[in-house]
């Protein structure tokens, strides 16, 4: 029953993104948007999105969450538009201008073949950083979690790859192949913004959230430059935002660090970032053998 639902499902999303492929990518992202609204609205994901609201922002009025998670759902559809249709979203930002110190940064790694770790959040347009660095003769691959809908995750890898490659799939197995890509030279993206039932419980929009330290032990072993980059959506254009390279100290200060960066533009701009993700999952309490 499983696999014909994920049929269904990855049937359905396939014909209407073909139907929408005639309109503008703008014109995608609004109905796509809409679409995802609805579907927040309607199924559990809008709890998800209000129990997160309610740790971060427990006075937030109810008005002011309803408008929030409508705008959030919306913004995620817009998103996942850009992923869907990678050559579209391509030649929409491949004229912008990259902002930020971490650009100078990123041209002395590939001048000297040195790898570079980049890392942002599920926020904003995030796959504008890869599209924009291919632009400069930089192609960044990217760390994902295959979907659990095996009709669905060739068209999300296939959207990534879209932006640079190669596409690595989370999991040890990957691992060695991940490590020789950087040190023969190779960039790689990686949102960290996700519960980790291992990671280290560093502050996060306020609260402790488990963080993966994997970013920042990889700049450290290999010594290469940690390089956090935003792409948020203002005044209806899209911007491209490399930051100053994160000192390398410890894992855990690094990713602090980070956590402390990406939460100044999630508070800046709230809609922006993916709060449907269970970020402040608490992990299962470790068994013991009874006597």
């Amino acid at each position: 029953m499983r696999r014909a639902i994920h049929w269904l499902q990855a049937a359905t999303l396939r014909l209407l993104l073909t139907l929408l492929r005639p309109l503008p990518l703008r014109g995608r992202r609004a109905v796509i948007g809409r679409i995802a609204e609805w579907l927040v609205r309607l199924t559990p994901l809008r709890r998800r999105i209000e129990r997160n609201l309610d740790l971060v922002w427990p006075d937030l009025p109810r008005a002011d969450r309803n408008r929030l998670t409508a705008r959030a759902a919306r913004h995620a559809g817009r998103t996942l538009t850009s992923i869907w249709y990678p050559a579209d979203h391509g030649r929409e930002v491949a004229n912008l201008p990259i902002e930020g110190p971490g650009l100078d940064a990123l041209r002395a790694a590939h001048a000297d073949a040195r790898g570079a770790v980049l890392i942002s959040g599920h926020f904003g347009q995030w796959e504008a950083v890869r599209h924009t660095l291919r632009r400069e003769g930089m192609e960044v691959g990217a760390i994902y979690r295959p979907n659990n809908n095996p009709w669905y995750d060739p068209l999300f890898k296939g959207g990534l790859e879209g932006a640079g490659k190669p596409i690595f799939p989370k999991g040890m197995e990957h691992y060695r192949g991940l490590v020789r890509f950087l040190r023969d030279g190779g960039m790689l993206a990686i949102l960290p913004d996700q519960f980790v039932a291992d990671g280290a419980a560093l502050p996060f929009l306020g609260h402790p959230a488990h963080t993966s330290l994997a970013p920042a032990d990889l700049a450290l072993r290999h010594g290469i430059p940690l390089v956090p980059c935003f792409a948020p959506v203002e005044d209806g254009r899209i911007r491209v935002v490399l930051e100053a390279p994160i000192p390398h100290t410890t894992p855990e200060a690094m990713m602090s660090a980070f956590n402390d960066r990406l939460s100044h533009w999630v508070t800046r701009h709230p809609a922006q970032w993916y709060w449907l993700h269970r970020r402040w999952k608490r992990p299962a309490p470790p068994s013991h053998d009874s006597a």
